[in-house]
């Protein structure tokens, strides 16, 4: 519908958009336009905003009021700025000032009635012309910087891909199962290198060194801030919601294996490899098979890193598993403001992750990547971690975001038979007594080597690769309904291993 009190002049308009095969009703006056609006599924309505009677502002307030999910274009000769934003608050679609064209007009109804068609066009398209160069990179990946190029890439494309709704998720999925296939292969090459030599990508124990310490050098308040089990899709979901306080500098950095909290958190608390640990703080390092806590020495492991480097640092360390945490946290922010350095860990998506495991509501509700993300958002955006952030922008202090260790979409078990000493996690075993086919998994015999700690004389660890676990042969059948499709961490894949780390400077 198009409602304007000088209609008659705009015929040629209206000719215009009927030749393009839209359906166009007028009205002279915005009463007529409120009454044939209520009584006509309308897809769009186009507003005069200078009518006699009601003017169009009126109009469209009483629209909006019954029918607040139709579009509304207005149209306007004024070039007030009050004007603009009255309309803008009324939540209006388009806002156009006269004289306007009929490709204008024609511009704006494709925005708001074809935006999705346009837009599933558009990426599936950018998909298929990029299809062939990706398949080239992940067959040519031979440096970290080009595996971090590819998963950025393939990122990317696939939240496009979900936000356009297409029907090409699958064959991207294929894609992403063919890369994570060859980074498993190009890791199990490299990994003791980086380990034993000098030449390695930045990791976990390098964190602090070289991102932390450098911003109190310089004399910054820094808030460090861990998501637990936090991608790079779920980072570019959440992002959006603090654009407005800060700036980034977002890069990747590569875990430690395995990709699990004992291990790869531990390692950047403490500026150590995990058999460093062990043996320089035994009375912090909490073996497999203990019932104690595996991350309850992470303050500790801070204090033991800065006095290592002999430096002198005041910090607090806050851990958040619940609202009432959160809500905790910023009644007492003021006193974080005399630290240098404050430590905040959320645990919500470890928690969302293990939920969907155990929870067959929440593994409704979390069944996709894309869903696993939303559900990211919807708790980052409605929890006190957005709050935090907000806080901390004001305060004008810097923020280095960063998780320990992605999770993976598993759906191809593999059997592996253990004693009962050996770890429940599903992407990674270690034991004395372990069987399994040694194709299958990346297998270290020489844990010390790894910098891993050696329970056993005869400890092995193996690393589960692409989407696989591990299944134990008694109960199978179950045991493998039980878990697939769900998100696991501990081994070795892009999602886990290539995780984001960003410093966000306050606006």
């Amino acid at each position: 519908m198009w409602a304007d009190d000088e209609i008659d002049l705009l015929k040629p308009h209206l000719m215009f958009l009927r030749n393009r095969g839209y359906d166009v009703v007028t009205a002279n006056n915005g009463r007529d336009a409120y009454d044939m609006a209520v009584s006509t599924p309308f897809d769009l309505i186009i507003l005069d905003e200078n009518m006699p009677g009601l003017t169009g502002l009126e109009t469209l307030a009483l629209i909006k009021q019954r029918l607040p999910h139709t579009p509304v274009i207005m149209i306007t000769k004024s070039e007030e700025e009050n004007i603009m934003d009255l309309a803008v608050g009324s939540k209006i679609a388009d806002y156009l000032i006269k004289p306007v064209n009929p490709n204008q007009i024609l511009i704006a109804i494709k925005k708001h009635l074809h935006s999705e068609q346009l837009v599933s066009a558009k990426a599936t398209s950018d998909y298929r012309q990029e299809f062939g160069e990706l398949g080239t990179l992940i067959n040519n990946a031979d440096s970290i910087e080009a595996w971090y190029d590819l998963y950025e890439r393939l990122v990317y494309r696939e939240l496009e891909l979900a936000e356009a709704g297409t029907n090409m998720g699958e064959l991207l999925e294929t894609q992403k199962k063919e890369a994570n296939s060859e980074f498993y292969k190009w890791v199990r090459r490299r990994y003791e290198d980086w380990i034993t030599g000098d030449e390695h990508p930045l990791m976990s124990p390098r964190i602090f060194p070289e991102r932390v310490f450098p911003l109190l050098d310089a004399g910054e308040k820094v808030f460090f801030i861990l998501i637990d089990n936090f991608r790079l899709d779920q980072w570019r979901t959440v992002k959006p919601l603090i654009a407005e306080y800060f700036t980034f500098k977002e890069e990747l950095y590569t875990t430690i294996l395995p990709t699990a909290t004992q291990y790869a958190r531990n390692a950047i608390f403490s500026g150590l490899m995990p058999a460093q640990i062990e043996r320089m703080f035994p009375e912090l390092w909490v073996d497999e098979d203990s019932e104690e806590g595996k991350n309850v020495n992470e303050s500790p492991l801070i204090a033991t890193q800065f006095e290592r480097y002999r430096r002198q640092c005041r910090f607090s360390y806050n851990k958040i598993n619940d609202t009432a945490g959160g809500e905790r946290l910023l009644r007492d922010f003021n006193n974080l403001e005399q630290n240098d350095l404050n430590v905040i860990i959320f645990n919500f998506i470890d928690m969302l992750s293990h939920a969907r495991t155990e929870s067959k509501m929440i593994r409704e509700l979390a069944s996709t990547n894309a869903a696993y993300r939303s559900l990211t958002e919807s708790w980052f955006r409605h929890s006190s971690a957005l709050e935090i952030f907000r806080r901390i922008a004001e305060k004008g202090y810097k923020v280095i975001l960063t998780t320990d260790h992605g999770t993976v979409r598993v759906e191809n078990p593999i059997k592996v038979v253990g004693d009962k000493n050996t770890n429940t996690n599903l992407r990674y075993k270690l034991g004395k007594n372990l069987a399994y086919n040694a194709k299958q998994v990346y297998e270290v015999k020489n844990p010390s080597r790894y910098g891993l700690p050696s329970p056993n004389v005869s400890t092995t660890y193996i690393f589960a690769a692409r989407d696989d676990f591990f299944a134990y042969p008694n109960n199978y059948n179950h045991y493998v309904q039980y878990y697939t499709g769900t998100f696991q961490h501990g081994g070795i894949s892009m999602e886990e291993m290539l995780v984001p780390l960003i410093t966000l400077s306050p606006k």
